[in-house]
């Protein structure tokens, strides 16, 4: 169903979502990158900067300061 509605598979949904969210913490607080990481549910700070570059093709570094 969620596919046929936002054209996503379950996973791709949740990783748009906790992408949009990192961006709103990122650019609203200064919080580290693990800190955010832990915050969104991530085990390990690496996957969720993986996660992050491979869906914006920036590290959450530079989407940070690239806002400031």
């Amino acid at each position: 169903m969620l596919r046929n509605i936002t054209g996503q598979n379950t996973q791709q949904h949740i990783h748009e979502k906790l992408i949009e969210k990192a961006k709103e913490i990122l650019t609203t607080t200064n919080l580290t990158v693990s800190e955010i990481a832990y915050q969104l549910g991530f085990e390990y700070p690496q996957s969720f900067s993986k996660l992050f570059k491979s869906k914006t093709n920036l590290t959450p570094s530079e989407y940070r300061h690239s806002y400031n």
